[in-house]
This record gives C-alpha cells, structure tokens and sequence, in this order.
C-alpha cells in the first residue's frame, strides 16, 4: 500500500477513536482536546510501527 493511503487510514481511524473515547470519558472535552488525541493516536500508531521495523531488521 501507498504510505499515502496507510496515512489517511491511521488519521480517519485516530480521529474516530479519539471522538469515541473523549465523548465516553470526558464528554465536555473541546474540539482541540479530541484533535490533540487524535494526533497523539496517530503518533503512537507510526511509533509502534517504527518499533515493529526495527526489531525485524
């Protein structure tokens, strides 16, 4: 798959997760507060991977 496509996928799935949680968790967080989670999601989706790559090669 095109790195494009990995991307959009981890940030449509980032951003549903992180409206899920917020809204189960703390429903009066703000828009920047589930933006911030869904960056942070994302970034922890491409850390596992480097992780994953690295312990392969």
């Amino acid at each position: 798959m095109n790195r494009l496509y990995i991307f959009i996928i981890r940030a449509v799935f980032g951003a549903g997760f992180a409206v899920l949680v917020t809204r189960i968790f703390y429903p009066k967080a703000s828009l920047e507060q589930i933006i911030g989670l869904g960056i942070f999601l994302v970034g922890m989706a491409y850390l596992a991977e480097y992780f994953r790559n690295r312990r392969q090669d």
